[in-house]
């Protein structure tokens, strides 16, 4: 068994969304958000660069990185600690590319690259709201009605 428990990549899963940390050659840090996040094993995530100049030239002087997932929610989620592998070609790129493809309604992206990050270390994040004794579907309901009330205010 690797380091993504079956609750993790669950979670991952249903959230698709990822912030990736990574740095640049100065050490002036990147914050980028990844709509295309997904499991690829046990052991690593993946995303497609759709657009990731910074996070890309970031990772190819240094391959270290952090990625937050979150359910927005819940308020719970965890960060990953790891390396990432930029693929532009190969038999690796192609399988990700059919997985990618398949697992997003046969819509294709418009990606040359994608990034595998092979994960070392996964702690779990949790809101300190829960500290006050709120459950978790307490806290799903309040996150709820708040972005209810956002979209209305929008509408």
């Amino acid at each position: 068994m690797g380091i993504l428990t079956e609750d993790i990549k669950k979670m991952v899963r249903q959230q698709r969304m990822g912030f990736i940390a990574t740095a640049s050659q100065d050490g002036l840090p990147n914050l980028s958000p990844k709509g295309t996040m997904a499991v690829w094993n046990d052991d690593c995530l993946m995303f497609a660069d759709l657009g990731s100049p910074h996070t890309i030239a970031n990772l190819t002087i240094n391959p270290v990185c952090e990625i937050n997932i979150v359910d927005y929610f819940a308020r719970k989620g965890y960060i990953f600690k790891g390396s990432a592998e930029i693929l532009t070609a190969g038999e690796l790129f192609d399988q990700i590319h059919e997985y990618i493809t398949k697992n997003r309604s046969g819509r294709a992206f418009p990606s040359k690259r994608y990034v595998l990050i092979h994960i070392t270390e996964v702690s779990q994040v949790i809101s300190p709201g829960y500290a006050a004794g709120q459950s978790e579907n307490e806290m799903k309901q309040q996150w709820s009605n708040y972005w209810e009330s956002v979209q209305l205010e929008n509408s």
